[in-house]
C-alpha cells in the first residue's frame, strides 16, 4: 500500500439536477491535476459531493433521484461520488464536511471547489472563513462573470496562470480574512496542510490552505435555469417533453441520459 500522500478533490452542490457545468469544472479539476499526480505517483480523486439538502434551498428533490443522475452523469469519466452528506439529517454544513475530510484524510491533500459567486460570500457561510484550516480552495469564474472575466479575459485555454498583477486585482472579490491565502502556482495545492506549520512559503498565514483561482470561465449554467427551462418545456402546447425531444436550450446544458432520467421520473415538471 502507498504510503504517498493522495490528491482528493470536492466540488459539492445540491446538483438538482447535475448538468454540464459541475461535469466541465470536475473535469478540468481532474485533467489539471493528473499529470501532477502521476508525477508525483499519487492516488488522484476528484469527487462530486451531493449535499443532503441545502439549508439555503427548500426545494431539493429526494435524494436518491439526485444520487441516480450522478452516476449517470458521471459514465465513461474518472469522477467518483462522495456520499459524505448525502443521506445525513440537514441541515449539513460544509465546514462540518471539511472537518471530518481532514480527520478521515489527514496526511492527503485536500482541495474543495466552487465558483467565485460562492465564494466572495464564504465570510457570511457557517463558519466559512474557517474552510481553509482543512482544506484548499480552487476557485473557478462563470463566463457570466463580468467583474471576474475582465480580469481573466487575456488568459488562454491552456490553464494559464494568474499573474501577480491579475491575483492583486481579482483578491479584493474574496473576504479579507482570506485574501493572503492566493497563488498562482497549482503545485502549491499539493501539500497536505498537517505539513504547512513546518513550511515557509511567503504565504501571510502558512497554517492556512492555499487557494488557487483559475482563469479558465466554465459554462453560465444552474440548476435553476435547468428547472425553469424543464418547467417552461412541459407546459407548452404540442413540446410534451420527451427522452427523444431535447430542446436546444437543455440539449446543451443536460447530459441527455440524466433528461432521459427526469423524464421517466416526472421529474421539475409542472405536471
Amino acid at each position: 500500500m502507498s504510503t504517498v500522500p493522495a490528491i482528493r478533490a470536492y466540488l459539492g452542490g445540491s446538483f438538482n439536477p447535475v448538468h454540464q457545468g459541475h461535469i466541465q469544472m470536475a473535469m478540468h479539476v481532474y485533467n489539471a491535476l493528473a499529470d501532477i499526480a502521476t508525477a508525483q505517483q499519487r492516488v488522484l480523486e476528484v469527487s462530486l459531493l451531493p449535499n443532503a439538502r441545502s439549508p439555503f434551498k427548500e426545494d431539493t428533490i429526494d435524494p436518491a433521484h439526485r444520487l441516480a443522475m450522478l452516476k449517470l452523469a458521471i459514465e465513461n469519466t474518472p469522477l467518483q461520488i462522495s456520499e459524505l452528506e448525502l443521506w445525513q439529517t440537514p441541515p449539513v454544513y460544509s465546514i462540518d464536511s471539511v472537518r471530518t475530510l481532514h480527520e478521515r484524510y489527514p496526511n492527503d491533500s485536500l482541495i474543495f471547489i466552487m465558483g467565485m459567486d460562492s465564494a466572495r460570500s464564504l465570510d457570511k457561510w457557517k463558519n466559512g472563513l474557517e474552510l481553509t484550516d482543512y482544506v484548499h480552495l480552487w476557485i473557478f469564474n462563470r463566463n457570466d462573470d463580468i467583474s471576474f472575466s475582465a480580469i481573466t479575459h487575456n488568459k488562454n485555454h491552456a490553464n494559464q496562470p494568474l499573474s501577480k498583477q491579475d491575483i492583486a486585482e481579482v483578491s479584493f472579490q474574496l473576504p479579507s480574512a482570506l485574501q493572503g491565502q492566493i497563488t498562482n502556482t497549482l503545485t502549491n495545492l499539493m501539500q497536505p496542510l498537517n505539513q504547512l506549520l513546518q513550511s515557509r512559503t511567503g504565504l501571510k498565514n502558512p497554517a492556512k490552505g492555499r487557494i488557487y483561482i483559475d482563469p479558465r470561465p466554465v459554462a453560465a449554467i444552474s440548476s435553476t435555469r435547468v428547472r425553469a427551462q424543464l418547467t417552461i418545456n412541459n407546459t407548452l402546447p404540442n413540446t410534451p417533453l420527451h427522452p427523444y425531444n431535447l430542446p436546444d436550450s437543455l440539449a446543451k446544458w443536460l447530459n441527455p441520459t440524466v433528461y432521459q432520467y427526469i423524464i421517466a421520473h416526472q421529474l421539475y415538471s409542472a405536471a
